[in-house]
């Protein structure tokens, strides 16, 4: 070696990163020409590690501290290189500081919807998202499997794979785990815990660490939420019977509003009788027919002379059977007088509103005197 590139040959005495940019993982000190002087001082400080390599061979490694670089404090660089213990002189190592904090609120998602296994409905199609926080505590692991030679390894470059690894490993998991999608659903802090322990050890691979991971949404197809819907409402309403008898006394005041007027009030009756099983019990309690329960199909009818009775359905609606006892003579359903009863008697039942009644009545009147 001539005096001049002597001279010129650097030696570098301190060897520190101050991290001047958010989002670094990995960072390869610039060597150029330098050589490391021996004895020189290594400063490590938290949240950071230090790896020398040898050759592309990783070396010794740092945790944390303040080191003066000697053949006692560099055993694997020594053995590598093959110096004796009297070895003072300056030396070539590439030198990789990475940054080991947590690293917060990172996002992930599926940018399509996957497809998964599920126990109540067959195969189910699903897009979701949410956070991840992870740290590096590997950093020999991390630079032979991630980072390599790069002179700058970043989280934006990490979290391309990262991402790819999740959703692969959040298919796997939803679909292998046993528990009913709806019940997952219904409890992202499961669904984001039987994630997260099939995550673990794919990010220990590369040495990593899973801090936390979190499900914040679930987007599902418009049928399926179509049935978690129904499913919920089901839930909700409790006893069938009790709700269906419910919408049945619902459906008598609609009908009184429908067009035909009066008419429709008889037609929306008839139709009862089809669902008669339901209504019989109550109306029949209603109209005071005894305390013995109709019999199974049993359904309240009116006659086209306006008489009530109870009708059996047997395979289908039979003939109504005329009411007992000594009923009136029929009265023509068409005469002005019984309009006007079947008028006061809505108005009673507060099935038509005191307008309706006073509009109808004076129609009625109105054809009687001509």
């Amino acid at each position: 070696m001539s005096l001049g590139s002597f001279i010129k040959k650097q030696f570098i005495d301190i060897l520190q990163w101050n991290e001047d940019s958010d989002g670094v993982l990995a960072y390869r000190y610039p060597m150029a020409d330098f050589e490391i002087q021996y004895g020189a001082s290594l400063t490590v400080r938290e949240s950071q590690a230090a790896v020398f390599i040898n050759e592309g061979q990783v070396a010794d490694v740092f945790g944390a501290g303040m080191y003066k670089l000697t053949t006692q404090t560099l055993p694997v660089l020594t053995y590598l290189k093959n110096w004796d213990k009297l070895f003072e002189s300056p030396f070539k190592s590439d030198v990789y500081f990475f940054s080991t904090r947590l690293q917060l609120g990172r996002k992930w998602g599926t940018p399509q919807p996957i497809t998964i296994r599920d126990a109540d409905f067959g195969m189910v199609r699903m897009r979701a998202f949410g956070v991840y926080s992870y740290k590096l505590v590997d950093p020999k692991l991390f630079f032979s499997e991630i980072s390599g030679t790069r002179e700058v390894y970043t989280r934006d470059d990490l979290e391309l794979q990262l991402r790819n690894l999740v959703v692969a490993t959040m298919t796997s998991a939803l679909g292998g785990a046993g528990v009913p999608f709806l019940d997952m659903a219904g409890n992202q802090g499961l669904m984001s815990q039987k994630i997260s322990e099939a995550l673990t050890p794919v990010f220990a691979k590369y040495g990593l660490e899973l801090d936390n991971f979190a499900v914040e949404n679930i987007s599902l197809p418009e049928e399926l939420q179509k049935a978690i819907d129904t499913r919920i409402t089901m839930g909700m309403i409790g006893n069938m019977q009790t709700y269906t008898q419910y919408q049945a006394a619902n459906a008598i005041p609609l009908a009184a509003q429908n067009e035909g007027g009066l008419a429709g009030i008889g037609a929306g009756m008839a139709a009862g009788v089809g669902v008669g099983q339901v209504m019989a019990g109550a109306m029949t309690n209603a109209l005071g027919l005894g305390g013995a329960a109709a019999p199974a199909g049993a359904g309240v009818v009116i006659g086209t002379d306006g008489g009530m009775g109870v009708g059996v359905m047997a395979g289908g609606v039979q003939p109504p059977v005329p009411a007992q006892g000594n009923a009136a003579p029929a009265v023509d359903p068409n005469s002005p007088q019984a309009k006007l009863a079947q008028l006061k008697g809505l108005l009673d039942q507060g099935l038509i509103g005191q307008a309706d009644y006073d509009s109808a009545k004076a129609e009625v009147l109105k054809k009687l005197i001509g």
